[in-house]
């Protein structure tokens, strides 16, 4: 016999997630989808690639995400294309291509791919939850965009969250705190890092960004560009963080805060989770982007939202311990030892009526099916012999509760058990 080729595994910096793990990402998504259609968002789903120029333009050429992390090929067809590095370009260059009504809000489940160093909770191919309004520049929507996410990190039980808010200003006031920026940077080119000590001039804002101690303490003494926005734009802060105060969401200013893409502009956020490293320890986060839009080619038009990465977020879980998600139980086991067309015919009723049903398979022994349907965690188990086979009956047998067994009519057993059912529902809650 030949060699057997090594088996496979997923590709480095990636990972797989599988049950019962899984059923946390069922609740979250379904709770972040629940919330996001009281809050009068619709779902828009993208392509997972775009043409490279929408990251390029709309992220910006000198960002990290662009130099450093974005996966870019070459199609067959002679394009060049690349996978979507976050969620926001590909929504905004959906809305400036379909023209929508006006505000325009927007939710999403996306995957996120970045050619860097894998992190706690952030994985090559990583997994984003998002927002998005466009085509509005009032700072209530900002308030509300940043209450949606504060709102579901407390659903899930986090009190460990720091919010971090800023204003990145407009064109006009920010060229004149870049200038300023500049200026100071350059008086203290030799304290900063190899990688920004001879590009701080190219994109001034990327130090700001900058982990690295030596740009960190640079930084710390720098101009704010808070103390450079124009009058409208220090309204509009105001504004955000007035109505944030009103609803109870605690933040605090950070001018520091450029959150490493381009299109920023006025508000900035981000939410750590400080029960983690704090290299490593971003939850969410976003900000307005009120030129995004006509950066890649559509008219101008407002827009502002936010990412959340869901493994990151649910690390910060785990390291609170909140949010642990027991699977899904069904509610029968049906065990058939009569060749298995009843265990078939009776599944599907039951879940036809919305009830959960799971069986055996393989013709195994009647020991053995009720050895599986008491590690399936069912409430049921409903058996079929050869009596109950001739006589139209089943029989249903407690698993998770004291209690006989009952004779239950063939012709009557999905409701019999859909009123246990809401029963023991009752109980729980």
């Amino acid at each position: 016999m030949g060699d057997h080729p090594a088996p496979l595994r997923a590709p480095a910096g990636t990972h797989d997630v599988l049950w019962p793990e899984s059923a946390r990402w069922e609740r979250l998504v379904a709770e972040f989808a629940r919330r996001a259609r009281l809050a009068g968002f619709g779902l828009v789903v993208n392509p997972m690639f775009e043409d490279a120029q929408l990251f390029r333009r709309g992220i910006g050429d000198e960002s990290d995400v662009v130099r450093k992390e974005m996966y870019e090929f070459t199609d067959r067809g002679g394009r060049e294309v690349a996978l979507r590095p976050e969620g926001t370009a590909s929504v905004v260059r959906a809305y400036v291509q379909h023209h929508p009504p006006v505000p325009w809000k927007a939710w999403y489940l996306t995957p996120a791919f970045r050619y860097e160093r894998p992190q706690a909770g952030r994985y090559k191919q990583h997994h984003q939850l998002g927002v998005e309004v466009l085509g509005t520049d009032d700072p209530d929507v900002d308030v509300e965009v940043v209450t949606l996410a504060a709102d579901l990190y407390r659903w899930l039980g986090l009190r460990q969250v720091d919010l971090a808010l800023n204003s990145m200003g407009c064109g006009e006031c920010r060229s004149v705190y870049v200038a300023a920026l500049v200026a100071y940077l350059g008086e203290h080119a030799q304290e900063l890092c190899d990688e920004h000590r001879e590009r701080f001039g190219v994109n001034p804002l990327r130090v700001l960004d900058c982990k690295r101690p030596e740009c960190r303490a640079v930084t710390e003494g720098a101009p704010r560009i808070t103390d450079y926005l124009d009058a409208g734009c220090a309204a509009h802060l105001a504004r955000v963080r007035a109505g944030l105060d009103e609803l109870g969401v605690t933040h605090r200013l950070e001018p520091r805060l450029v959150r490493g893409l381009d299109y920023y502009t006025r508000t900035t956020f981000e939410f750590a989770a400080t029960s983690l490293s704090s290299a490593q320890n971003a939850i969410g986060g976003g900000g307005r982007y009120d030129g995004l839009a006509e950066a890649i080619g559509g008219s101008s038009s407002p827009g502002i939202g936010f990412g959340i990465g869901i493994e990151r977020l649910l690390l910060a879980c785990d390291a609170e311990g909140v949010f642990a998600v027991d699977p899904p139980l069904p509610e029968a086991f049906v065990v058939d030892v009569t060749g298995g067309t009843s265990a078939r015919s009776l599944c599907a009723e039951l879940r036809r009526a919305g009830l959960g049903a799971v069986r055996a398979y393989d013709g195994r022994s009647l020991k053995s099916q009720l050895k599986q349907a008491d590690r399936s965690g069912a409430r049921y188990a409903l058996i079929v012999g050869a009596e109950e086979l001739a006589a139209q009956i089943v029989t249903a047998r407690p698993l998770r509760h004291e209690g006989p067994q009952e004779a239950v009519p063939r012709a009557s057993v999905v409701d019999w058990l859909a009123v246990r059912t809401t029963t023991h529902t009752k109980e729980d809650q």
